[in-house]
């Protein structure tokens, strides 16, 4: 089943966001001092009065290391920023990504803005032949491109369409280079550069030959995963959907719907998230699921085919070792109920709680139950 949808804005308050560690610099050192490659993989940079979060992605693929996860706990932050690597080849023996347009455009819906970077040293992984490990950003590029967004004054959107026109074919040319060099410095045989020059050519043609080549890759993997059970999903049916979202950006994104429930006009989306060991899922898989929750609660325009739906985005969290479950209709009366009843620790108390919080601010409905 396919479902379609719009997107005209993003209203979202985030309650579930960590902590972040402060880092601050004032312009003199921030040129000497800053590392991005030995910061966390989310965090609050304070750099001469100019205050951001900032994320990192160890893949330009955005379904590997939790990227979402670490995009959301920055959301807090009023100026947002995220390192991401155009392309991440791991050796011969490794895998090789590259960013898609749907990323840069989720990023900019998001209000996010892209610094686009290479990796430009790594170490030999000595577990496998051809293939590195410990890849490092290109450290002064992304030093340059922070200090340009802290005298940029027009939004994420512009800034990232801006580095696409200006920057991307040169830093594809820096990404072959640098991984030549690696090549010659570490004896490591890396993928054939013509998957590279390919991925080139089909961005030189234009942002939108390039948007349609994403697209196609993202679609397939889209289908892919729409006919797969993943290993941390509990599913009570098997009704797993495509949805088609687009929006005024010009971005489309080709996501999966764990579950969905058609009840006359109301579909119902259940993005699900399930623990074999936990009482609950962690909160990385949690704040995984927030952000697909982001989206379906700003859904207009819902179709199956011609036919249009009233929606309602559900968040499931399922786990063999409950004996009771909740949802955020429920009072506080049952809340308490609930975590004595699963004898929950005070800290999975307080995650739920802000959960149920963030639902509720929302209008996502949150199921918690045993599967």
């Amino acid at each position: 089943m396919e479902i379609t949808a719009k997107i005209t804005g993003i209203e979202y308050k985030p309650v579930l966001i960590s902590k972040l560690s402060e880092f601050n610099y004032n312009k003199s050192n921030f040129f000497n001092n800053f590392d991005v490659n030995k910061l966390p993989s989310c965090c609050m940079v304070n750099f001469d009065n100019f205050s951001f979060g900032l994320s990192k992605w160890v893949s330009p693929k955005r379904t590997r290391s939790y990227p979402y996860e670490r995009v959301y706990n920055t959301l807090g932050c009023s100026k947002r920023i995220t390192i991401i690597p155009v392309i991440k080849d791991e050796g011969k023996n490794g895998d090789r990504d590259f960013i898609q347009w749907d990323t840069i455009s989720l990023m900019s819906l998001l209000d996010v803005y892209i610094v686009f970077t290479y990796y430009n040293d790594a170490e030999i992984n000595y577990k496998k032949e051809n293939k590195i490990t410990k890849q490092k950003y290109c450290n002064e590029l992304v030093k340059q491109k922070i200090d340009e967004i802290k005298n940029y004054h027009s939004s994420a959107l512009h800034w990232n369409l801006k580095e696409i026109d200006e920057s991307f074919d040169k830093l594809i040319e820096k990404v072959k280079q640098s991984y030549q060099i690696l090549s010659n410095k570490l004896n490591i045989d890396f993928h054939n550069e013509s998957g590279i020059d390919n991925y080139y050519e089909q961005f030189h043609k234009g942002v939108e030959e390039f948007k349609s080549f994403s697209r196609r890759k993202a679609k397939g993997a889209q289908n892919r995963e729409s006919l797969t059970i993943q290993p941390k999903e509990a599913l009570s049916t098997l009704s797993k959907a495509t949805i088609t979202i687009k929006n005024y950006l010009g971005g489309i994104y080709y996501f999966t719907v764990d579950e969905i429930k058609i009840v006359n006009d109301n579909i119902f989306l259940i993005e699900t998230k399930h623990s074999n060991r936990s009482l609950i899922p962690s909160a990385r898989d949690i704040k995984d699921g927030l952000l697909k929750m982001i989206l379906f609660t700003n859904l207009k325009d819902i179709k199956i085919l011609t036919k249009k739906y009233k929606s309602t985005p559900i968040l499931k969290l399922t786990s063999s070792k409950l004996t009771k479950g909740i949802t955020s209709n429920n009072s506080d009366v049952v809340f308490q109920k609930f975590k004595k009843d699963n004898n929950l620790t005070y800290k999975q108390g307080v995650l739920i709680n802000n959960l149920l919080e963030e639902a509720r601010y929302n209008s996502f409905k949150l199921i918690i139950e045993n599967y």
